[in-house]
């Protein structure tokens, strides 16, 4: 196959082996960091994985600060160090790292665990080994919490690491650069043309937003509004805890399992496929819901809306529309969520982590026109949205398709085989 030769030609005859990560370098938890110890300069203070600042995978300068006496009581992260992500409300998001590759020392809050790669590994090369679907299966093991997931620096330390070479150091290095080099050229050409669709995309957006802002605005008097609960009954998802206990996935009789990350940011869709599947054994401590289910999700990234298209299972960060106390077009009802969510979300507490109560969002406030008008704006809308998000097959899948060629070659090059002898562990 051609990728058993590109990684035969790329090892040249070195064995790799499996290490786990507390032995490739020293894991140190943060410590906490009130909001009231900012300051506009300073010494650089991360806070990747708090509610604070949110940073991409790599980079060089930070955007926060905190005084020499606030700086003397947190831990340390130096140039090349990896801070990495221990606590979060969706699972992706726990173990997600950001590579410091500032020239002046920096500090971490909580709720993040500094890596301090030894002689044998780059910090990048193990940042880019952590996006792969063998890290996220390895770290799921170890996952813990119910509305707060963590996976402690303890646990973090027993995650096997593939690294070429053991036994030479020199050509152990020499290997993982290669990959990152490789890897970094791939992800700023990604990056470049995603940037470029994205932007054409949020214009169309916009220009979207604007006039379906329009369509379902209504003068005072001309229709009726009524508060949320009184249009529609709901309740909230649901999944057994631990979340990382390998039972609850998979296996003979699976189902799709919805997260927030399994609803698209536009069309009213999930995806084609979850990114999860609940097992048997699980299915009776979840909430199961059917076709044509609107749901819309009420932390992390919130207000995202879909009309499920297939029978699945539904997490507790996602709310489900199980009745109606009104006659109401379900696609209306859709579009009225949305839109109320675009205004609404950005006053919602947290930063990072963002969330809506069930009071609040039973307040949000809904207009109820005649079943007629409300087919007719949909029947609008829907022709705009397909104008909006198409340019050939789309400009989001144009996007999706770019992020899937870069995780195949990512895959590739990370994608060692296990010798047999390691293959329980």
């Amino acid at each position: 196959m051609i990728e058993s030769k590109f990684l035969e030609r790329l090892l040249d005859g070195e064995e790799v082996e499996w290490v786990p990560l507390g032995d490739l370098g020293d894991l140190v938890r943060g410590s906490g960091l009130p909001k009231s110890d900012f300051t506009e300069s300073g010494v650089p203070a991360i806070h990747y994985g708090q509610i604070y600042t949110y940073y991409d995978l790599f980079t060089y300068n930070t955007k926060s600060f905190v005084s020499e006496e606030t700086a003397s009581k947190l831990k340390k992260v130096n140039c090349g160090d990896v801070v990495i992500t221990n606590t979060s409300e969706n699972l992706e998001d726990v173990g997600k790292p950001l590579v410091y590759l500032g020239e002046e020392q920096a500090v971490t809050g909580g709720h993040a665990t500094i890596l301090k790669p030894h002689a044998g590994l780059l910090g990048k090369y193990f940042a880019y080994y952590t996006q792969t679907p063998t890290f996220f299966k390895r770290k799921r093991k170890y996952a813990k919490g119910a509305k707060v997931i963590d996976v402690s620096a303890k646990d973090l330390s027993k995650i096997e690491i593939p690294i070429p070479s053991p036994s030479n150091p020199e050509k152990s290095l020499a290997i993982q650069a290669e990959i990152v080099r490789i890897l970094d050229t791939f992800t700023e050409l990604t990056t470049e043309l995603t940037t470029e669709l994205t932007t054409e995309l949020d214009a169309r957006k916009k220009q979207y937003n604007h006039y379906r802002d329009q369509l379902l605005t209504f003068e005072d008097g001309e229709v009726e509004w009524k508060n949320l609960e009184d249009v529609a009954t709901f309740r909230r998802g649901s999944f057994p805890q631990p979340y990382g206990r390998s039972e609850w996935y998979d296996g003979v009789d699976s189902m799709p399992f919805v997260q927030v990350a399994d609803v698209t940011d536009h069309g009213f869709r999930l995806h084609n496929e979850t990114k999860q599947q609940i097992s048997k054994l699980a299915q009776p401590k979840s909430v199961f819901v059917e076709t044509e289910t609107v749901i819309v999700s009420l932390q992390g990234t919130i207000g995202r809306v879909a009309i499920t298209q297939y029978d699945c299972y539904v997490d507790r960060t996602l709310a489900i529309f199980t009745s109606y106390k009104e006659e109401i077009n379900k696609k209306y009802f859709a579009h009225q969520l949305k839109s109320k969510f675009d205004k609404e979300k950005e006053y919602a507490r947290g930063s990072t982590l963002k969330t809506i109560t069930k009071a609040e969002f039973s307040k949000f406030q809904i207009p109820i026109p005649p079943l007629a008008e409300q087919a007719r704006i949909v029947t609008i809308l829907d022709k705009f949205d397909t104008l909006t998000h198409s340019i050939s097959e789309g400009l989001p899948r144009e996007i999706e398709l770019r992020q899937m060629q870069y995780e195949y070659y990512r895959d590739l090059l990370l994608n060692f085989p296990k010798p047999e002898k390691q293959q329980s562990a």
